[in-house]
Parts: C-alpha cells; structure tokens; sequence
C-alpha cells in the first residue's frame, strides 16, 4: 500500500470524524430544543412536532401517529445508524481509531470514553428522562472540538477535522431553516430553531431581545461573528481547502467560495425574497464541495480496509 493511499484514508477519516461529531451535536441540540418547547407548551400536537423533527433530519416519518418515545430511539440511541446520535458518535469512534497516528490522545480519550458512557446514560433516559444523555453529546463534543483547537497542531490533519465540521454544520443550520421555510405543516416556531441551533443567546445580544421574527434567518445565515452561521462555516471550509494547497478553480472549493461571496454580499432587505432559492443552493453547495473534497483527496483505488485494533 503506498504513502499517498495511506494519507488519504487517513485524510477521509479525519474529515468523517469532524463531520459526525458535529451531526450528533446538532442532533442533540435540535431534540433537546423541541423536548423542552413540548413541555413549555403541553398543549402542542406531538406528533406534528415530531414530524417537524424527522423532516429536519431527512427521516422518513411514515404514516401512523409518530410520539417522541419513537424519535429518541429513532434519532439518539439507534447504535446502527449515522443518523442518529450513538450512530454518529460510533462511527466518529471508528474513524478516529483509523487515524489515531494523526490527532492527540485527549481527543481519542474524549471520543472513546463518551462511547462507553452512553449505554448507561441511555438507560437513565428510559428511566429519568433523555436530558443528561442530551447534555452528554453536547459537552463531549463541545470537548472534542476544544481539543482539537487546543492541541492539534494547524497542520492538515487538523485543517481536515475542522473542514468535515463545516460542511456537517452548512448543512445542519440549512435544514433547520428550510423546514420553517419551506414547510409551514412541519415548521418550528423561531425561537424554537434558535434554541436547537445554539443561537438564543448570542442573538438576543446581537438583537436586544429573544427571535420572533424572520430575522432569525439572516443571523444564521448572515452572521460573521456567530460560529455557527452559514456565512462563518463557510468561511471556515473555504479557508481550510485554502490552506491546503489545492488552485482556486478546485472543485471543492469553488463552490463554497461561490456560496460564500453571495452571503458575503447579500441585502439582507433582499433575503426573505430569495430565502427559499438560497437555501437549496447552500444545500446543493454543500453536497458539490463534499464530493470534490473526496475525488480530490481521497483518490484510492478499491477498497482498502484498515486492521483495527481492540476495542
């Protein structure tokens, strides 16, 4: 097997480990978010909140009356899926073990001890509730990354784990937006889709108040400050394909930095206008650039698989 094989898979592990922790990070926020929404407002229709969950997800919900039960085992502790929370997690486990050479020990130590915590913590959620299981994800990969920022050094293994992160976060906050857009059956109230985005308090410092309004969707999308914006994670990727090396017509780059140059300049006055068109194109972006990202750096030929060690 040659040095460049190698380092690609080692790269496409990297990337995938950014990537799933964001998921389930996200995932944890949004159902928490609406957790805590159903008990604010009892009289809310479950299963229509728990359509609107699936819906941002890309889960097909089906036919018969869907209640929460069913979502956290669908959406958090469904082991078998990366859509899911332990599914996510479990595959970031697996990936970080395939490139352990390439980030620290704290940060492996922080994705391994998390994975073996969560079967206890999801038979707490049976008995007690899924909030300490929520409040688990969220922690553990607030820690990760603040690992990865803290002890990785600005090399390309970590420009890698930062990239995945930004592609998964693009394209979190632009299914979160485009259920309130563009499915009013499903959609979440505004401060419901700050609340699972992180967004409510750094929105009411930037505002002076808490959102109820459209306005909600230029800060997540517009925001150059907030990490989590569109505007900020798309900077973020196209810095690190920058850094990379790879020209300026690179196909995973260019359409990040498209995307980026249109939110860069936008009229905000202009975006309710064009909010609908812009979020499939930022969606679209996102699944372009990811596809560049792995026919430009992860070029191996067949399958390779790697000898894991033990567990």
């Amino acid at each position: 097997m040659s040095d460049d094989v190698i380092l690609s898979r080692i790269a496409e592990a990297l990337t995938w480990t950014g990537r799933y922790v964001e998921r389930a990070d996200n995932t944890g926020r949004i159902l928490d978010a609406y957790l805590h929404r159903m008990l604010e407002d009892p009289w809310r229709d479950e299963d229509m909140a728990c359509r609107s969950l699936y819906a941002i997800l890309g889960v097909d919900a089906g036919d018969e009356r869907v209640h929460m039960q069913r979502v956290l085992d669908q959406l958090a502790f469904d082991a078998l899926s990366t859509c899911s929370i332990e599914g996510g997690l479990g595959a970031a486990r697996l990936n970080a073990r395939s490139a352990r050479e390439a980030i620290s020990s704290e940060m492996w130590e922080c994705l391994n001890s998390t994975w073996h915590a969560l079967a206890d913590q999801r038979m707490a959620a049976r008995r007690t509730g899924p909030y300490g299981y929520l409040e688990l994800v969220r922690s553990r990969a607030a820690l990760f990354f603040g690992l990865a920022d803290s002890t990785m050094s600005r090399d390309d293994s970590w420009r890698f784990v930062v990239l995945g992160r930004s592609l998964e976060r693009v394209d979190m906050t632009v299914r979160l937006l485009s259920v309130r857009v563009l499915d009013a059956a499903h959609a979440p109230d505004w401060p419901t889709l700050l609340s699972a985005s992180g967004a409510d308090e750094a929105y009411a410092r930037v505002y002076g108040g808490f959102g109820d309004s459209p306005r909600v969707a230029e800060f997540l999308l517009l925001d150059r400050d907030f990490p989590r914006s569109a505007l900020h994670a798309l900077t973020t990727a196209e810095e690190c394909l920058s850094a990379l090396g790879r020209p300026r017509q690179d196909p995973a780059r260019r359409p990040i930095g498209r995307m980026r140059t249109r939110l860069e300049y936008l009229d905000s006055q202009a975006l309710q206008d064009q909010l609908p068109s812009l979020l499939r194109d930022l969606q679209q972006s996102c699944m372009t650039s990811a596809d560049g990202v792995a026919e430009r750096f992860f070029p191996y030929r067949g399958p390779v698989e790697w000898a894991q060690e033990g567990a």
